[in-house]
């Protein structure tokens, strides 16, 4: 990464911090709640310049002790109700799956680890609901038979570009930005 601060950052860039921000999560220098607030901060830095306060009080990590930043995760609800919401770190390809049950994800609070993730949203017999940040862009490239899907949000936004992918089969998936039709409770 080049010292100069008025450069435009890379994800590259905004990468190694993270690397950097989860190596001092896991070592204990920094708590959940502060990795999250500084996770956050890097990806949406545009400048070098908001990247370097970041690990300023961290020691440096070398490329090959890094941790690779989390690039899948999978929140599954199998015969059963699961919710996941609040300040939490999503990771760029996410794959949702509700068997039988319902799944409900918000990442209105969540620390998107990029411009651009994917979700990819499997419902077999169930429901799958995900509430996207207000100023995302969605992109819907996923089907549904014999179920229900309204995915929403459109490609207008200066946010993350959220890619929603999947099937669902006699199941309803809902994407979009407003809570007032459904509780998160």
């Amino acid at each position: 990464m080049t010292d100069d601060p008025v450069l435009r950052a890379s994800d590259a860039d905004r990468d190694r911090v993270a690397a950097v921000l989860g190596e001092a999560l896991a070592t204990g220098r920094l708590t959940s709640v502060e990795h999250a607030d500084r996770l956050e901060v890097a990806y949406t830095a545009k400048t070098i310049g908001e990247l370097v306060p970041l690990t300023r009080d961290l020691p440096d990590v070398s490329v090959s002790a890094a941790p690779a930043t989390v690039e899948q995760q999978t929140i599954d609800s199998t015969f059963s109700k699961t919710i996941r919401k609040g300040r939490w770190v999503a990771s760029r390809h996410t794959k949702l799956s509700a068997r039988f049950g319902a799944l409900i994800v918000d990442l209105s609070e969540a620390v998107l680890p990029g411009r651009e993730i994917t979700i990819e949203a499997d419902a077999c017999f169930g429901k799958l609901i995900v509430r996207v940040p207000d100023n995302a862009r969605v992109i819907d490239e996923g089907g549904s038979t014999f179920g229900k899907r309204s995915v929403t949000g459109g490609s207008e936004g200066d946010g993350p570009l959220i890619r929603i992918v999947g099937r669902s089969t006699f199941s309803k998936v809902i994407v979009s930005r407003a809570v007032t039709d459904w509780n998160l409770a």
